[in-house]
């Protein structure tokens, strides 16, 4: 399978029309770059991404944290493309993070804003963990997906 594709990014979500809920009398999330309801139509596709973390396609980790999240994010990005999905298509986020703290979760927070910009941000859940798959691996993000069902 080609790795070197162009990643596309569409204007909204795929034709799912995911439905993002902030309901009154839980707080605003959008300064964290989440959403506290997702919902999705019923006929829609799901796509289920396995933990991305911040290596390379050589498998290469940078112990910084900062550029595990970005790598991780464009990890993130080439799973879903090869499913025929973007970022937008995505409604639920879990995020582990080692060594969790407010400046990690800062960073975490800005790297989702600026991923869903132009739109609803999925719901997402941060677990803060003692460790994760591989030696110096800092961050992992699993995603759930929604397409139009009619999608391959």
């Amino acid at each position: 399978m080609p790795t070197d594709f162009p990643l596309p990014r569409p204007a909204a979500p795929a034709a799912a029309a995911l439905r993002f809920i902030n309901p009154p009398g839980l707080y605003d999330p959008r300064a964290h770059g989440y959403t506290h309801v997702v919902v999705a139509p019923a006929s829609a596709r799901t796509i289920f991404v396995a933990g991305q973390g911040g290596e390379n396609a050589a498998g290469e980790l940078s112990a910084d944290f900062g550029e595990q999240l970005d790598q991780a994010f464009a990890n993130l990005r080439t799973a879903l493309a090869a499913a025929g999905a973007s970022v937008l298509d995505v409604a639920k986020l879990t995020v582990l993070v080692v060594d969790h703290s407010g400046q990690r979760l800062a960073q975490l927070s800005h790297a989702v804003r600026s991923q869903w910009a132009d739109g609803g941000a999925p719901a997402c859940t941060l677990i803060p963990v003692p460790r994760l798959a591989l030696d110096g691996m800092l961050v992992e993000i699993e995603a759930t997906a929604v397409t139009a069902a009619a999608q391959a």
